[in-house]
């Protein structure tokens, strides 16, 4: 097969890019180079190119995102990342992310249903734990999204890049080797199933309480692998 440049490449990935939400992370460029079936070198060419556009930031360590760069971010933030535990993580995420629900239930449209039920589609059909951890990331983020609050989508950010480091990848590792990527699939999407129906009903204490419900299987998951 002959080598693919970054023009033919270009559309494909502008494509690609219309299904993320603002702010979504791609995925790591050794899975969208095989997806696109370009070199890895020929892929940052093109990401290099939608950079200068604005339709994508990039920020070392934690990825790639749809969009503009949020003016919001810290630019040095690699110590704080490296010293989070997976239980900083976790009390993190509990004390932030319930709220991060309920404002949701508040201010969610139709459309924004529409797009977080997707989300959990595409956590039913992930198949293995990459495709797992980056449609739960993508379903957090979303409902991040939907309050508006630059702020709270910078900590979800920065949450989801503390999740990308090697001591929350380890940890994440045992946690899957023992539940399997089934429990994804059901139990915790299931869960996620729950927290869009309390938005669709505009019931933000629903909200609330079915994220931490959530977060607590999640904690509980990992701690049983220590």
């Amino acid at each position: 097969m002959p080598r693919r440049s970054v023009a033919d490449i270009e559309p494909e990935l502008r494509r690609f890019l219309r299904d993320l939400a603002p702010g979504e992370r791609l995925p790591a460029e050794r899975n969208l180079a095989e997806r696109l079936t370009c070199s890895r070198q020929t892929l940052r060419s093109c990401l290099a190119e939608l950079e200068k556009d604005g339709e994508i930031w990039r920020h070392v360590g934690q990825g790639t995102f749809r969009g503009s760069r949020p003016r919001q971010l810290p630019v040095r933030d690699t110590l704080l990342i490296e010293g989070a535990t997976p239980p900083d993580v976790m009390q993190a995420r509990m004390l932030l992310e319930p709220m991060v629900a309920a404002e949701a239930a508040l201010l969610a449209d139709a459309s924004n249903v529409v797009l977080l039920r997707e989300k959990v589609g595409a956590g039913r059909r992930a198949r293995d734990r990459a495709a797992c951890e980056q449609a739960d990331d993508a379903f957090h983020r979303a409902l991040a999204q939907i309050s508006g609050n630059p702020i709270l989508v910078g900590f979800l950010n920065y949450l989801s890049g503390v999740r990308r480091r090697v001591a929350w990848q380890r940890e994440w590792e045992r946690t899957y080797r023992r539940i399997g990527t089934q429990a994804f699939q059901t139990l915790h999407s299931d869960q996620h199933e729950r927290i869009v129906d309390a938005i669709e009903q505009q019931d933000p204490e629903g909200a609330s309480a079915f994220m931490t419900e959530h977060l607590e299987t999640i904690r509980a998951d990992m701690s049983e692998t220590g």
